[in-house]
């Protein structure tokens, strides 16, 4: 993909890029219709009605399309019919029309291109777009769309441009290199597919104006130290303040140094180096 720059005709198009779309096959293909469904938005709304998670609201309509994340079709191959758009996620998907007649869509890897052959399975060859769990992947390679637990379905590095790399294996355990730095053990029969997704210059863009961002469906969020002292904890003072306290919420709520991973989850057990952290460096790695 490139990023693609306009003449700077308005303030709005001086700062802002887009992406060129150079890996769709048809721009304007209309999505497969028996995969796409609706979803309703809650804009960040809980079941009575009220605001639970604030800036929420509006944008465009999204048509949701359903991916295969499983990769549980074996021993049929598919074809890869086009590369498309999905407004639900940052990476690209491929349409994949297998043998018997089934359609289904997958998160589209770099370099697969519309006329390519995907397949999944045990006995399948490594190469781009092919799942297979991850005791038939050699290790060096790259690999996304990986499963935490057997059968679940991928759930690790599945962002435009990611993907997780296989360093070794142990017994029945493959150590694994995750896009933070992280290094993670994961059962061998977990799947996972071959190559890094595609789209990989979307961290690159720029919006440019907040209109671009009401159309993603975010709204306006106001500083809490710009604000009055009875509209937020942060408010008021002569001048520009840093607030007087820590950050939180308008409830209150602190903003740092919560807790995010709960910590009686098997999955933090297998963690066998942290993600890098900025300010302290490497984290010390958690006893089993």
């Amino acid at each position: 993909m490139g990023v693609k720059t306009y003449k700077p005709t308005s303030p709005g198009r001086r700062r802002s890029t887009v992406n060129d779309f150079a890996e769709l096959t048809d721009k304007r293909k209309r999505p497969e219709k028996s995969l796409c469904e609706r979803l309703r938005k809650s804009s960040g709304r809980n079941h009575h009605g009220r605001i639970t998670a604030r800036h929420r609201g509006g944008g465009a309509r999204k048509i949701y399309r359903r991916i295969d994340f499983k990769r549980d079709k074996d021993g049929v191959a598919g074809k890869v019919a086009a590369i498309e758009y999905d407004p639900n996620r940052s990476c690209h998907i491929a349409l994949i029309e297998y043998a018997d007649g089934e359609k289904r869509y997958v998160l589209a890897p770099s370099g697969l291109t519309a006329g390519d052959t995907v397949e999944s399975g045990v006995g399948v060859e490594p190469k781009v777009g092919n799942a297979m769990p991850l005791k038939n992947v050699p290790p060096g390679l790259d690999v996304h769309n990986v499963e935490l637990n057997i059968g679940q379905g991928g759930k690790f590095a599945r962002s435009a441009g990611s993907s997780a790399r296989l360093v070794s294996r142990d017994d029945n355990w493959a150590i694994l290199m995750m896009p933070s730095g992280e290094m993670r053990e994961v059962r061998v029969e977990c799947r996972a597919t071959i190559g890094q997704l595609g789209n990989a210059d979307h961290q690159n863009l720029r919006w440019g104006k907040a209109g671009r961002n009401r159309h993603r469906g975010r709204r306006p969020h106001v500083r809490g130290t710009a604000k009055n002292p009875v509209s937020h904890p942060l408010g008021g003072g002569e001048g520009r303040s840093g607030g007087g306290r820590h950050p939180c919420s308008p409830t209150g709520k602190l903003a740092k140094g919560s807790r995010t991973r709960a910590p009686k989850k098997v999955s933090n057990r297998r963690i066998l180096r942290r993600r890098k952290s900025k300010r302290y460096g490497q984290l010390p790695i958690p006893k089993k």
